[in-house]
C-alpha cells in the first residue's frame, strides 16, 4: 500500500461520522485498495483503547463478507452509542448456540465477570437455558451462576425448577448437590414444600457431599419459613447420627441455627462428635467446639470449684490420719458428713482431650475456639497449655492479632500467671497499629507483677516518648494502673508522672493529671507538694478535663491548701463564662466546698459564681446552681438538709479502683462476635452456668442398634436362634441353605419375619411363623417350647439338617402369616407348587384375631388369592383388597341451580370398586331438575386433564323431569395426583365447565395385611418416603373406636389387628388406586406417621388426619 493510500485512510478513519453515510463515496473509491488485514491494524491503531473495551462490550466481530455493511463493527461508527448496540450480544449468541466449547467459554467469562464483582443479571435467561446441557463442565457454571443470581431474578428461576428436581436424580454428585443449592437460593416461599421434600430426599443420598450441601440447605429453609421447624428438626437428627466427617460440621451449624436448645439431640451424638472432630474440615470444627462447649457448661459440673472442694478433703483426711489418736477434734471432724472427692466426667475428659491436638491447627480460628473452650471447660491448672498457642498466633496478620489479644486480655484479667512467661511478645512494636498497641498495653498491665513490674515500667517508659497521643494517653493510664496495683511502686509511678507534667505536649501533661488525681485519692496526706504544684498549673493546662481534675483535687483536699484554693476559685471566676461545661460543674463544686470551709474569703466570690451559673446556656449548669443556692443559702424558711451540707460535700470518699477495661467483658464467650465489641450481638447465645448437681451420665449411652434388627419383642426372645441357625446354614450350597432353613426355623419356632431365612424362602418360612404365633398363646408354653427347640436343634443340626424339615412341612398350618418379597421370586423356582399348596394361610380374614384357628372353608379363597398373585405383578404380595370401613355421606356441589339454568348437581365418592376401572375413583354424580321445563340430554362433554389422569364418561341421561333427580356413576383415574379433574357437563342447549378435586384419602383403596408384614413393609418405606407430624389428641375421642371413626372418615384405610391391643399404636393399610404403592399410616403416642413412596400423598394424608383428629 503506498504512502498516498495510507494518508488517505488515517485521514478516514479519523472522521467522526459514518463512513457509509457521509462518506459513502470515498469509502467506496478506496475500498479495493485496503486489505482487510490493513482495516484491522488501521483501526487498533486508531482506537486501542476503544478495542480492549470492546472485548468487555462484547461488541459484534467485523464482518468478512463483501456485500455486508461494516457499520457495527467500524471504531469510528461510534458502536458504544449507537442505537444498535446490545450489551453482552456475544455471550448470549454462544449461550444460545449448539457447541459445548463455546458454551463452556461463555460461561467462564461469565463466571470472572461475576468473581470481579460486575453485574451480570441481564444474561440469566441466556444462561438458565443451559441448565439442560448434558456437559457436566457447563452444567456446573450454570449452577455456580444460579446459586448467585436465583434470588433476584425468581421468576425465571421458577420456571426451571422441574429441572432443579431432575438434577436431584443426577448420576453426578456434584450435579445433584448443585441443583439442591439452587433450590434452597430461590427464597419463594411458595416452593418451601418442595425444598423440604427435596431436603428430605437429600439427606438419604449415599454421597456424604450431597448430605452435607443438605444440611447447609436447613438454615435457609428455616429463614424463609420457621414454621418447618419441627420437620427440620426430624432432619437434623438423621444428619447428626451420620457418621462421616465432611457431614458432621455442617449439621451442627443447622443445629445451632435452627434448635440450639435442643441438647437432647446431641445426648447420643457427643462421644461420637468428639471422635470424629479431629478430621472434621475446620470450619466445621469451630462450629463443633463452640456447640460442644455449651452442651458441656449443662451437663458437666464446674471444675475448678470442685477442685478446691477436693484439696480441703485431702488436707483434712491427712490431718486427721496424723492427729487421730492426739485429737478430739479431729475425732470430732470424722465423724461428719464428708463430701464425695470430684472426679471428672469421662465423657467430660474426652472431650478435653479430643481437642487439644488442634492446638497445633494451622487454622488460627480453630486454636481461638480450642483456647475458650478451655477457658471455659478446663481445670484451672489445664488451661495453662492454650497460652503458646496463643502467643503463636500473634505472629499472623493484624486481624488475626486483634481477636487474639481481645481474647488474652479477658484471660489476662483472671489469670495473671498464665502469659507472663511470654511478657516480651506483648511489647509494642513500631509497625503496630493503634488499636493493636493499646491491645498489648491493656495485656502487660494485667499480666504485671512484683517480679516483672520492674521490666514492664522501663518499657512504658519509652512509649511516652512516641508521636501517638492516642497511645501515650493508655501508657499514662497503664503506669496509673500498675502503681495502684502494685503498692512498692507507686512512689516511683508518682514520680514519673510528675516529671510528665513539664512535658511540651499538652495532651501527655492533661492525662498525667488525671492520673496523679486518681492516684493521690488513695493517700493525699504523703502528697501535700504535689497538690500544691497542680494547683499552680490551673492557669496553664487548657484541656477541660485536666481542668476539671485540678479543680476537684484543690476543693477536696482544700484544708491542705487553704492560701491558694481561694485564689484559684477567684480566677476561675474571672473566666467563668468561657469554660467547658466539665469545668464550670467543677467551679460550683469548688465555691461551695470553699464556703463551707472558709466562708469568710469565699462567700461574695461564690454568690457572684452562682449568679453566673443562674443564666449559663447549660441547663445543667443552672440547675446545679439553683440546687446549690437552696442548699447553702437557706432562705427565712430554712431547708431540712441546709445543716447537713458539709456532710454532703466534704464526706471523706473512696479511692476509685483502676480496673481493666476487660474485666466484664468475661459474661460473654471468649471468641464470640459479642466478647469483641462488648454487647450482645443478633443471634448469640449465652453461655450456661454450670449446674449444682451432676445430670444423668447414662443419656450419652448408647446401643449400637443394626439395621437390620426387628423392633418386636418376638424377633428379639429369638435373635440367637436366628444367630446359630445363619452360622449353620451357610456353610452349605443354596439348596441345601433352603432347606436347612426350613428345618432349623421350624424346629425354633423362630417368628423373625425379616430375616435371613424368610428372604431365602418365603413359604416355608411364614408357615413356621404361623407355627409359632399360634403356639405361643401365653408366656411360659412359648418360653418352654423355644428352650426344648433350642436343644433340639442344637442335637439335630449335627447329625443332618434336611431331615426333618418334610413332616414340619406337613403339620397343621396356623393363623396370621407373615410374607416377604422374597416370596415373589420364590414363585418361580422348583418349590413353586409347594408353595401353592401349603402355604394357604398366609392371608387370612382381616378381622379376624390372631389366635383363632382356622377352619377349612378358609382353604378356598387363600388358594384363589395365591394363584391369584402368581398371575397378577403386585408391589404388594401378600395383601388383599378389602372393603370400606365408612361410607362417606358427604356431597359436594358441583353445579348450582342458580347459575345453570335450573341444573343442579352434586357429587360424593363412594368407596366402592369402580365399575369401569378398577384404578378410577368412583364418584356419584346426582343430578336435579329445578327448573320449570325438562332438560334433555345431560352428558360428559370435552374433559381438560392433567398428565396420567383419565377420566371415564357416565351414561347419557336422555331427559329429566321437572324435580326429578337421576344418579349416575363417573369414573376418574386420578394418576395418583391431587390435581383436579377438569370437563364439562353438557346439555342439549348448554356447557358448563366443573372441576372434581378428590381429597387424597379417597385416592385410596383398603388393603389387610398382618401387623408383621405391616412393620417389614414400613422398614422399607422411611427416610424420603416418611411423613410425620405431632398432634394432641383431645380426651373427649382419645379412645379406639373414636380414632378408627376419625381416621376412617378422612382416609379410606383398613385398621391391622394388634397383637397387643393395650399398646395404644393404631396401624392403618391402603394402597393408592392408580398405581397401587402401599400407604401405611400410623396414629398413636402424640404422633402420626405415612409411609408411602408418594411423597405428596403422605404429606398430605398428615395434615388432613391431625386435622381431622383435632376436631372437636
Amino acid at each position: 500500500m503506498n504512502r498516498e493510500n495510507l494518508k488517505m485512510c488515517f485521514h478516514l478513519a479519523s472522521e467522526n461520522s459514518s463512513i457509509t453515510t457521509c462518506h459513502g463515496k470515498m469509502a467506496d473509491r478506496y475500498e479495493p485498495v485496503l486489505s482487510m488485514r490493513d482495516y484491522e491494524n488501521l483501526s487498533t491503531m486508531a482506537h486501542h483503547s476503544q478495542a480492549e473495551q470492546r472485548s468487555y462490550a462484547n461488541e459484534k466481530t467485523p464482518s468478512t463478507g463483501p456485500m455486508e455493511p461494516d457499520v457495527a463493527s467500524d471504531p469510528a461508527s461510534g458502536g458504544f452509542f449507537a442505537a444498535d448496540y446490545k450489551k453482552h450480544e456475544d455471550l448470549k449468541s454462544m449461550l444460545d448456540g449448539s457447541k459445548d466449547n463455546l458454551k463452556l467459554e461463555a460461561m467462564k467469562r461469565i463466571i470472572g465477570m461475576i468473581a470481579k464483582g460486575k453485574d451480570a443479571s441481564d444474561l440469566f435467561a441466556a444462561v438458565v437455558k443451559n441448565v439442560v446441557s448434558k456437559n457436566i463442565e457447563v452444567k456446573k457454571l450454570v449452577y455456580v451462576y444460579l446459586v448467585r443470581y436465583a434470588e433476584e431474578q425468581q421468576d425465571l428461576a421458577l420456571l426451571s425448577i422441574s429441572t432443579f428436581q431432575k438434577g436431584l436424580k443426577d448420576p453426578n454428585q456434584l450435579i445433584r448437590a448443585s441443583a439442591l443449592r439452587v433450590l434452597s437460593s430461590i427464597r419463594v416461599p411458595m416452593i418451601v414444600p418442595i425444598m423440604m421434600l427435596a431436603i428430605k430426599e437429600s439427606v438419604n443420598d449415599m454421597s456424604p457431599y450431597v448430605r452435607k450441601t443438605a444440611a447447609h440447605a436447613i438454615p435457609k429453609l428455616y429463614s424463609l419459613d420457621p414454621e418447618q421447624k419441627d420437620q427440620l428438626i426430624e432432619v437434623i437428627e438423621k444428619l447428626l447420627a451420620d457418621k462421616t466427617t465432611l457431614v458432621a460440621g455442617s449439621v451442627v451449624n443447622a443445629f445451632e441455627e435452627v434448635c440450639p436448645d435442643r441438647i437432647d439431640l446431641i445426648h447420643k451424638n457427643f462421644r461420637k462428635l468428639c471422635n470424629l472432630l479431629i478430621d472434621v474440615e475446620e470450619w466445621g470444627q469451630i462450629v463443633i467446639i463452640n456447640m460442644l462447649t455449651r452442651y458441656s457448661r449443662t451437663q458437666f459440673l464446674d471444675p475448678n470449684k470442685a477442685d478446691m472442694i477436693q484439696e480441703e478433703q485431702e488436707k483434712s483426711f491427712y490431718g486427721s490420719e496424723s492427729d487421730k489418736d492426739d485429737d478430739e477434734d479431729d475425732e470430732e471432724k470424722e465423724k461428719e458428713p464428708v463430701k464425695k472427692p470430684y472426679v471428672m466426667d469421662a465423657d467430660h475428659r474426652l472431650l478435653l482431650r479430643s481437642v487439644k491436638p488442634l492446638l497445633q491447627s494451622r487454622n488460627s480460628a480453630v486454636v481461638m475456639a480450642v483456647a475458650q473452650m478451655y477457658h471455659h471447660l478446663a481445670p484451672k491448672n489445664e488451661v495453662g497449655m492454650i497460652a503458646k498457642p496463643l502467643v503463636r498466633l500473634l505472629r499472623s496478620h493484624r486481624e488475626v492479632q486483634s481477636v487474639v489479644l481481645s481474647n488474652v486480655a479477658t484471660m489476662s484479667a483472671k489469670r495473671r500467671g498464665m502469659f507472663e512467661p511470654f511478657l516480651k511478645s506483648f511489647f509494642v512494636r513500631s509497625s503496630d497499629p493503634t488499636h493493636i498497641r493499646l491491645l498489648k498495653l491493656e495485656i502487660l498491665t494485667n499480666i504485671a507483677g512484683e517480679t516483672s513490674i520492674a521490666t514492664i515500667l522501663r518499657e512504658l517508659q519509652t512509649y511516652v516518648t512516641s508521636s501517638d497521643k492516642d497511645f501515650v494517653a493508655a501508657t499514662i493510664q497503664a503506669i496509673g494502673r500498675c502503681a495502684s496495683n502494685i503498692s512498692e511502686v507507686t512512689d516511683s509511678c508518682m514520680n514519673g508522672l510528675m516529671g510528665l507534667m513539664s512535658n511540651r505536649d499538652e495532651a501527655v501533661v492533661a492525662e498525667s493529671v488525671v492520673v496523679i488525681k486518681k492516684l493521690l485519692q488513695m493517700n493525699p496526706t504523703e502528697h501535700k507538694e504535689i497538690i500544691r504544684h497542680m494547683a499552680k498549673l490551673a492557669d496553664a493546662i487548657t484541656v477541660p478535663m485536666a481542668r476539671a481534675s485540678i479543680l476537684w483535687l484543690i476543693g477536696e483536699y482544700s484544708d491542705r491548701v487553704p492560701k491558694i484554693a481561694p485564689d484559684v476559685l477567684r480566677k476561675m471566676a474571672k473566666d467563668f463564662t468561657n469554660e467547658e461545661d466539665i469545668v464550670k460543674l467543677q467551679i460550683l463544686n469548688l465555691g461551695a466546698k470553699l464556703y463551707l470551709t472558709n466562708s469568710k474569703q469565699t462567700k461574695l466570690l461564690f454568690q457572684y459564681v452562682l449568679n453566673l451559673a443562674k443564666y449559663d446556656q447549660n441547663y445543667d449548669i443552672r440547675d446545679r446552681a439553683r440546687f446549690l443556692r437552696q442548699l447553702i443559702f437557706p432562705g427565712e424558711k430554712g431547708g431540712a438538709l441546709s445543716k447537713h451540707a458539709k456532710k454532703i460535700f466534704l464526706a471523706p470518699k473512696p479511692a476509685p479502683v483502676l480496673e481493666s477495661v476487660f474485666k466484664d467483658r468475661d459474661q460473654f464467650q471468649l471468641g464470640s462476635l459479642s466478647h469483641i465489641i462488648n454487647a450482645r450481638a443478633s443471634g448469640y447465645i449465652e453461655l450456661p452456668d454450670f449446674p449444682e448437681v451432676m445430670p444423668d451420665p447414662t443419656v450419652r449411652n448408647v446401643e449400637e442398634i443394626h439395621a437390620w434388627a426387628s423392633n418386636d419383642k418376638l424377633s428379639s426372645k429369638k435373635k440367637p436362634v436366628r444367630k446359630s441357625k445363619s452360622f449353620y446354614s451357610s456353610s452349605s450350597s443354596e439348596a441345601e441353605e433352603l432347606s436347612g432353613s426350613e428345618a432349623s426355623s421350624d424346629e425354633s419356632g423362630s417368628g423373625d419375619g425379616s430375616g435371613s431365612s424368610t428372604s431365602e424362602s418365603d413359604s416355608d418360612g411364614t408357615s413356621s411363623s404361623s407355627e409359632e404365633e399360634s403356639s405361643s398363646s401365653s408366656e411360659s408354653s412359648s418360653s418352654e417350647s423355644d428352650s426344648s427347640s433350642d436343644d433340639s436343634s442344637d442335637k439335630e443340626s449335627d447329625s443332618d439338617s434336611d431331615v426333618p424339615a418334610k413332616p414340619v412341612k406337613k403339620a397343621t398350618p396356623k393363623a396370621t402369616p407373615t410374607k416377604t418379597k422374597g416370596s415373589k421370586k420364590d414363585a418361580g423356582k422348583d418349590g413353586q407348587s409347594n408353595m401353592q399348596l401349603l402355604n394357604f394361610d398366609d392371608i387370612g380374614p382381616p378381622v379376624q384375631a390372631s389366635g383363632a384357628g382356622l377352619g377349612g372353608g378358609i382353604l378356598t379363597p387363600a388358594l384363589a388369592t395365591d394363584l391369584q398373585g402368581l398371575s397378577i405383578s403386585d408391589k404388594s404380595p401378600g395383601t388383599t383388597v378389602s372393603s370400606a370401613m365408612f361410607t362417606p355421606t358427604q356431597t359436594y356441589e358441583l353445579l348450582n341451580r342458580m347459575n345453570s339454568q335450573g341444573l343442579a348437581a352434586t357429587y360424593r365418592f363412594t368407596r366402592n370398586v369402580c365399575i369401569y376401572s378398577a384404578t378410577m375413583v368412583s364418584v356419584e354424580l346426582n343430578f336435579t331438575n329445578s327448573s320449570d321445563a325438562v332438560i334433555q340430554t345431560i352428558k360428559l362433554g370435552e374433559s381438560k386433564l392433567s398428565s396420567g389422569m383419565k377420566l371415564h364418561e357416565f351414561p347419557e341421561v336422555t331427559n329429566l323431569g321437572v324435580g326429578k333427580s337421576v344418579s349416575v356413576t363417573l369414573g376418574i383415574d386420578y394418576g395418583d395426583t391431587t390435581q383436579p379433574a377438569n370437563f364439562e357437563i353438557c346439555t342439549e342447549s348448554r356447557k358448563f365447565s366443573v372441576s372434581i378435586k378428590a381429597p387424597v384419602g379417597e385416592l385410596l383403596q383398603p388393603i389387610s395385611i398382618s401387623e408383621r408384614e405391616f412393620q417389614s413393609e414400613q422398614s422399607k418405606l422411611i427416610g424420603m418416603n416418611e411423613n410425620s407430624d405431632k398432634v394432641s389428641i383431645p380426651d373427649a375421642i382419645n379412645n379406639e373406636k373414636a380414632i378408627i371413626s376419625r381416621v376412617a372418615e378422612v382416609a379410606n384405610v383398613q385398621i391391622v389387628p394388634a397383637s397387643d391391643p393395650e399398646h395404644l399404636t393404631y396401624r392403618f393399610a391402603a394402597k393408592t388406586l392408580s398405581t397401587g404403592s402401599l400407604v401405611l399410616l400410623t396414629v398413636g403416642k402424640g404422633k402420626i406417621t405415612t409411609n408411602c413412596e408418594k411423597m405428596v400423598i403422605g404429606s398430605m394424608l398428615v395434615k388432613d388426619i391431625k386435622k381431622s383428629l383435632l376436631k372437636v
